[in-house]
């Protein structure tokens, strides 16, 4: 499959020298995947569409926390 694959790459890209730009992609590119797999794991109920889910899921937050910033005390 190739939504598989695409969600491969970005599990495992890498976040270090990435632009705001780059995140703001990623993250919108992760959301489109995990909608995608979900519609898919809503007929099959596979585990493993799952855990790929979960795991887009933690990326994505990752990259967000990175795009809105640490907040000023």
């Amino acid at each position: 499959m190739d939504l598989l694959k695409r969600a491969s790459e970005l599990e495992n890209m890498k976040m270090s020298n990435m632009t705001t730009s780059d995140r703001v992609v990623a993250s919108r590119e992760a959301k489109k995947l995990i909608l995608e797999i979900n519609e898919i794991y809503k007929e099959t109920k596979d585990p493993d569409l799952m855990d790929l889910m979960k795991r887009l899921t933690d990326k994505k937050r990752k990259i967000e926390k990175r795009l809105k910033g640490r907040p000023a005390a």
